[in-house]
């Protein structure tokens, strides 16, 4: 008989951790950028927006003066870029070898859970540290309740174990800025969201891009 009850307890425990998590197809994360001292102000109160739909994401970062966005589509593994500076629009597209590369660059970074926990955004997340192949470090905290369909939707997070609601990102000059979740929202995003534009802007290769900022 407490064989029997210790069974059904365990499975109860078992399903209602299932039950807690989400598998996430469609959603729209908005994070705030808080940026270390020094920063430029013209890069001061910027946002980061996270789009998903089954294989397609997309990425809006926003600063006062220049907008990014990352259009990613995973079945077809490609990436395109827009930027908009200053009102000079531009497109740079990635295409299957890229996006091969770089994948294979963020499957060797690792988390570490760090034992830390905080609410973010009305979810439970978990600290930890995220571990880049040149050794560089990063803090997330992520929460294992919404578990990502597409697993690629944001590659930099393929090995965590749920949606990053807080984490860092390294700039070129070794100085890192926060990110944070604001709010969350699971609905069907449009299908819209993710074309890519056929008019408006110039398209350019990312050596191009380079020697007009060089």
């Amino acid at each position: 008989m407490q064989k029997a009850l210790l069974t059904l307890v365990c499975c109860l425990l078992i399903s209602s951790s299932l039950f807690a998590q989400r598998l996430v197809s469609d959603a729209k994360i908005v994070y705030s950028i808080e940026h270390p001292p020094q920063t430029e102000p013209s890069f001061e109160g910027g946002t980061l927006t996270q789009y998903m739909k089954g294989h397609l994401s997309r990425v809006d970062i926003d600063f006062k003066n220049v907008h990014y966005s990352y259009l990613i589509n995973s079945k077809q593994e490609s990436v395109v870029t827009l930027i908009n500076n200053h009102g000079d629009k531009y497109l740079i597209r990635a295409g299957k070898e890229e996006y091969t590369k770089e994948l294979k660059e963020y499957t060797q970074v690792q988390f570490k859970d760090a034992g830390e926990t905080k609410q973010i955004a009305g979810y439970n997340c978990k600290k930890a540290i995220g571990k880049m192949a040149d050794g560089q470090t990063f803090e997330v905290y992520y929460t294992a309740d919404l578990i990502p369909e597409n697993k690629q939707y944001n590659r930099r997070f393929i090995n965590l174990k749920g949606i990053p609601l807080q984490f860092e990102i390294i700039n070129k000059s070794g100085s890192k800025m926060k990110v944070v979740a604001t709010k969350v929202d699971l609905y069907a995003v449009p299908g819209s969201y993710f074309d890519v534009p056929k008019t408006g802007y110039k398209e350019i290769s990312r050596e191009e891009l380079q020697k007009m900022g060089s």
